[in-house]
């Protein structure tokens, strides 16, 4: 799965060295602040670098270069490596036109770096018709009158957890904090763990596990003066509640976005935190990560999954409302880029090729552009219509009930995000590189520190990394 990517402390150490010096900033204004002389010919980075992806992505890409006859080098970049791609591509004045399936953090640093063209793009959306995407997700991509990059889908984090367990144990659906930890506690037994979270300190998977917590709290990164307020009340009430899910009622030892799943896979935890990325797996669509608990091999492959209930939505004590992370993933231009070529491309994608694009992986690619202006639902239509899977593919609205996609498609327009709407977009995409968030909570779920001692660790460091970037 593609969104959930370890990041190399070398390429975190490289990136701070890069953001602390101005470097980056340095070789845009001299090497990529002009675009491209037009020559029909794009180069265009793409995070959807799975085999299976790629190639859906190259037939889509291969209709584009017959329609328009401009030429289309596509290149699949791993998420943890686009920090130093970027770095080096700006170095050396060679930035691809156009990266695709790219994350906020990511857009965000790379706008406050100076390396995108945010004129395209806001002129794409303009063309598009603002009115035919999520609001909520042209208001994470923007920064005032300027559109980042133009939001294509998204995933979301969700909570999975096995109904027929805590029906059993007389527990209600875990929407809450309070009904979370009491279904952890109640049902860490014997040979079963109470609940599957990252404590990975190296990997933005873990970052977050525990953003999604935190927002559920209204634990925020920063407020709307810029202070860090990771250590406030409702930040300590955060950490002390994933402590008691991956420290307390976890499994020993590190554990990362792969043994997480596998724990939940295996009957040995009755709640995972994932993304939505996990739907097809858990309907046992993808050989290679197939639940295998005593019994999973029942009912057609089905039988974790019909026992399975999910979350979008959790609220803890301090909150007024629950709340939903997931992430945005767009369609961003360099400033160095053609953009001619990159505005009919991106154009191309987000109309025409729209339905291939998400369909490749629809369980982690919910369009955020619902239709067009003469059919505002065209879009949607096609996402539930699509096929889920990738060794065995079944429609989703066969797979999975009406309520579950309406679950999701809804979520997108109420998705939070740290520090973004707080104006601190670039500190955000900073903290998913040196991963400050995640080392104390490995340091906290191993038991090295205490909660309220891990909140003020990590609101120290991300403070000292908020000043590295003025």
């Amino acid at each position: 799965m593609r969104k959930w990517t370890r990041r190399s402390r070398a390429t975190a150490a490289a990136l701070a060295l890069v953001l602390g010096s101005g470097l980056l900033a340095g070789c845009a204004d001299s090497q990529a602040g002009k675009p491209g002389k037009p020559d029909n010919k794009i180069t265009v980075w793409s995070l959807e670098n799975l085999p299976d992806r790629m190639e859906a992505s190259k037939k889509v890409v291969h209709r584009f270069e017959q329609r328009s006859g401009i030429d289309v080098e596509l290149v699949g970049v791993a998420e943890n490596q686009l920090p130093q791609l970027i770095m080096s591509a700006a170095a050396a004045g060679n930035l691809p036109d156009v990266i695709g399936a790219i994350p906020m953090g990511q857009v965000w640093q790379m706008h406050g770096n100076g390396l995108l063209n945010t004129e395209v793009t806001t002129d794409l959306v303009r063309k598009l018709g603002k009115g035919t995407f999520d609001e909520n997700a042209l208001r994470l991509t923007a920064d005032g009158g300027a559109q980042l990059a133009v939001p294509s889908d998204a995933w979301l984090q969700i909570l999975v957890y096995r109904k027929d367990l805590l029906k059993k144990a007389g527990l209600p659906v875990p929407d809450t904090y309070d009904k979370m930890l009491r279904a952890a506690e109640k049902l860490d037994t014997r040979g079963q763990n109470g609940a599957a979270v990252a404590t990975d300190p190296g990997d933005v998977f873990t970052q977050q596990s525990f953003e999604s917590v935190a927002l559920a709290n209204d634990c925020q990164l920063v407020d709307g003066q810029g202070e860090i307020r990771l250590s406030s009340p409702a930040c300590r009430t955060a950490f002390d509640a994933y402590n008691a899910l991956g420290g307390e009622h976890g499994a020993a030892g590190t554990q990362t976005v792969d043994s997480t799943r596998a724990t939940y896979f295996s009957g040995k935890a009755p709640m995972l935190l994932w993304s939505s990325f996990v739907l097809d797996e858990l309907a046992g669509l993808r050989k290679d990560a197939l639940p295998s608990c005593p019994q999973c091999t029942k009912e057609g492959g089905r039988y974790l999954s019909d026992r399975s209930g999910i979350v979008t939505s959790l609220r803890g004590p301090d909150a007024e409302e629950p709340a939903q992370f997931g992430e945005i993933t767009s369609w961003a231009v360099t400033r160095s880029a053609e953009t001619g070529a990159s505005r009919k491309f991106i154009e191309y994608m987000m109309n025409t090729g729209y339905a291939d694009w998400f369909g490749m992986s629809p369980e982690g690619k919910i369009p955020v552009r619902g239709g067009t202006a003469d059919d505002p639902r065209k879009f949607e239509r096609a996402w539930r219509d699509s096929s889920v899977g990738v060794d065995k593919k079944k429609p989703m609205n066969e797979v999975f009930r009406p309520e579950l996609l309406d679950q999701l498609t809804e979520a997108v327009g109420r998705m939070k995000r740290w520090g973004i709407e707080q104006g601190e977009g670039v500190l955000v995409g900073a903290t998913n590189g040196e991963l400050p968030v995640p080392k104390t909570i490995g340091a906290m779920t191993s038991g090295q520190t205490e909660p309220g001692e891990a909140a003020r660790e990590a609101a120290d460091e991300v403070s000292a990394l908020q000043k590295s970037l003025q």
